[in-house]
């Protein structure tokens, strides 16, 4: 299978545990496919869910610290007060983003949009973009990577993740399902993809069927399809209600 091989570092990153909403911030090991496809939005400057490109990844970094950041906790009136929290970050993040949608290698080589990995602070470089071909397998090594859960065949911490956010805002999660994080070395036996020079496996998360809407909730109206993100044109974009 012909895919991109996009190579992408950072200086840190920190991916918000959903378990913890108020005081000291663990960073998940890994990144959410929701990360990554807000990467894909950035880059081509259009909305890109798992029903426009199927996507695989490995994830590394050198290590683990802890920061601390100021926070501004809002009691449902303008006025607020200041805090600190201690948010837990990695260092030397490394991003090996594999995807079968050739369309996307001009969006990675002029982003449209600042790349990130993680927070709006942890801004990503894109070191190199391939056209590679993985070999099909029955056997492979996955490590650092995202895998569905169940499968008898994983073990590793469980977190339930969202694939991907609404374009309406407030923002609302969608695809949460149960994922595996694989950080150890976990051999894998079935119809497997492998990048032969980086000698590791790929999993691809498939494209999602159907165009990309936002279910009808009470009180709430479903997704324009027509939504487009603003040309700022070099001017500051306002946010809603300010």
């Amino acid at each position: 299978m012909k895919v991109l091989r996009v190579h992408i570092t950072g200086w840190v990153s920190s991916f918000r545990n959903p378990l913890f909403i108020a005081g000291f911030q663990p960073t998940l090991p890994l990144p959410p496919l929701s990360a990554i496809y807000g990467m894909l939005t950035a880059a081509k400057g259009e909305w890109v869910t798992p029903h426009d490109a199927a996507i695989g990844f490995v994830f590394r970094s050198n290590g683990k610290a802890v920061d601390l950041e100021t926070v501004y906790e809002f009691a449902g009136k303008l006025d607020a007060k200041s805090n600190i929290n201690r948010r837990e970050f990695l260092v030397d993040p490394e991003l090996y983003l594999y995807i079968p949608e050739m369309w996307l290698k001009e969006a990675f080589e002029r982003p449209r949009y600042p790349l990130l990995l993680g927070r709006s602070s942890d801004l990503a470089t894109v070191k190199s973009i391939e056209q590679i071909e993985l070999e099909s397998r029955s056997e492979t090594t996955y490590q650092n990577t995202l895998l569905p859960f169940p499968d008898a065949q994983l073990y590793g911490q469980v977190q339930a993740l969202p694939t991907h956010f609404t374009a309406e805002i407030p923002r609302r999660p969608c695809g949460t399902r149960a994922y595996c994080l694989i950080t150890e070395k976990i051999t894998y036996r079935g119809d497997v993809w492998h990048d032969p020079k980086m000698d590791w496996g790929v999993y691809l998360h498939k494209r999602i069927p159907g165009e990309f809407t936002v279910p009808i909730e009470q009180g709430r109206q479903p997704l324009d399809k027509d939504y487009e993100i603003p040309d700022v044109k070099g001017q500051q974009m306002q946010l809603p209600g300010i």
